[in-house]
């Protein structure tokens, strides 16, 4: 009974059979309770709360990658219609850019070659007025030289 009260302190060895291994498997079950209340649930409830965390965060973190992934393919179908619709604008810009040189020239040409037909005429009435005049200069001056050969005769 000495044993029971000293709380497993008896005078024997290591394995005696008293009431000390019962009390030590009391104190045992007793401090597995008190240490898994205290310590071990709330610190199982940190690590299962933790892990429940990391499990969420993960699973956003993939719907946010998975919505990132859409919306980068977006932009770039966005981005290759953009450089589609630039590329045609340019081509429309050059072809018409084209055309207006094309008209340019074209009334350039008729304007410069109505500019030469007209000088053309105006020379060519300048050049009959002249050969006109010459020829009625001619015709006064030859009768001017026969009028003074038959005075003078």
């Amino acid at each position: 009974m000495t044993s029971w009260l000293l709380l497993g302190a008896s005078e024997g060895g290591l394995f005696d059979l008293d009431a000390t291994l019962p009390l030590m498997a009391v104190q045992v079950v007793l401090l597995t309770f008190i240490l898994n209340s205290l310590f071990f649930r709330p610190v199982g409830r940190v690590v299962e709360d933790r892990e429940g965390y990391v499990i969420t965060s993960r699973a956003e973190a993939k719907q946010k990658l998975a919505q990132v992934e859409r919306l980068e393919a977006d932009l770039r179908d966005q981005l290759k219609e953009a450089r589609v619709a630039t590329q045609k604008l340019i081509q429309e810009a050059e072809q018409d850019s084209d055309a207006l040189y094309r008209e340019a020239l074209a009334s350039a040409t008729a304007d410069a070659n109505a500019s030469r037909e007209q000088a053309r005429r105006e020379i060519d009435a300048q050049r009959e007025s002249a050969l006109s005049q010459l020829k009625t200069d001619a015709d006064k001056l030859g009768d001017l030289i026969v009028d003074r050969l038959l005075a003078a005769k």
